[in-house]
């Protein structure tokens, strides 16, 4: 149901069918998706819970974790009576946005970055960069992807992973087994 009601809310030209899918998707997911071009490749990672995505452009193959804003960072001057800092961000392709990160203003984000959890960007980014904290970032090493990979991890290697840390942490601090 959330794919359509993306699909609707994004592509649609029918504003009666994209105002209704937009109001599905606030009351069932809690986000708001408001795009002047949005790619048809971007992914939601946990049906976009908690997201306000409101952009400029947001281009293909980006994935978007949740509770992210995306939008403006603009202020009114009122000597001059203006608007200053108009406009949202350009997400450019292959980029990966993780939980609660905050992109503000008429920024553009460099292809194939990653922006960390928690981060907030007001400034623009180069591409290839690590992107974190408060208008930080680092070179992106190219041989790794972080979070995100079409070629996902087998549920169960995580679970066993998962486990193994536990154990580690009960015999580090002698506790005994949850038995359920």
């Amino acid at each position: 149901m959330f794919d359509k009601l993306v699909k609707l809310n994004c592509y649609s030209r029918n504003k009666v069918l994209q105002k209704l899918a937009s109001n599905l998707l606030e009351k069932f997911y809690c986000c708001e998706i408001h795009c002047t071009e949005i790619d048809k490749s971007v992914l939601f990672a946990h049906h976009a819970r908690g997201c306000t995505i409101v952009a400029s452009k947001i281009c293909e193959n980006v994935v978007i974790f949740q509770n992210v804003t995306i939008g403006s960072n603009m202020k009114f001057n009122k000597i001059n009576s203006e608007w200053e800092n108009v406009g949202n961000p350009i997400i450019c392709k292959n980029v990966v946005i993780a939980d609660g990160a905050k992109i503000l203003g008429p920024i553009i984000i460099g292809e194939n970055s990653v922006i960390a959890a928690g981060a907030i960007v007001t400034k623009d980014m180069p591409a290839y960069s690590i992107i974190y904290g408060v208008n930080r970032f680092k070179s992106k090493d190219a041989n790794y992807d972080l979070l995100f990979n079409s070629n996902m991890i087998d549920f169960k290697k995580n679970i066993e992973a998962n486990n193994k840390l536990i154990e580690k942490f009960n015999k580090k601090n002698d506790v005994r087994p949850n038995v359920v």
